[in-house]
């Protein structure tokens, strides 16, 4: 009989600790809700150097007359 006590204390005690940890992971999904619209606004605008075309975000590339660049030697290269 004391174990069927003890083992159901056990129980009740990891069904409060999952049912409280559920609710905490509930709560933050409810904090910062995930749509197309928030990704959207957060998206970079890339573009490719002229020289190599890799590509790169636009805060990260240097601008030339006939366009982008990745470093100032594919800008010089290019005689801009």
């Amino acid at each position: 009989m004391k174990y069927a006590l003890v083992l159901g204390l056990v129980l009740v005690v990891v069904w409060l600790w999952r049912s409280a940890r559920q609710s905490a992971a509930d709560n933050k999904k409810q904090a910062r809700p995930h749509s197309k619209q928030a990704s959207l606004e957060k998206a970079t605008e890339i573009v490719a150097c002229q020289v190599c075309q890799v590509h790169l975000p636009l805060n990260e590339a240097l601008n030339g007359s006939q366009g982008f660049y990745c470093s100032a030697a594919h800008r010089q290269q290019a005689g801009d």
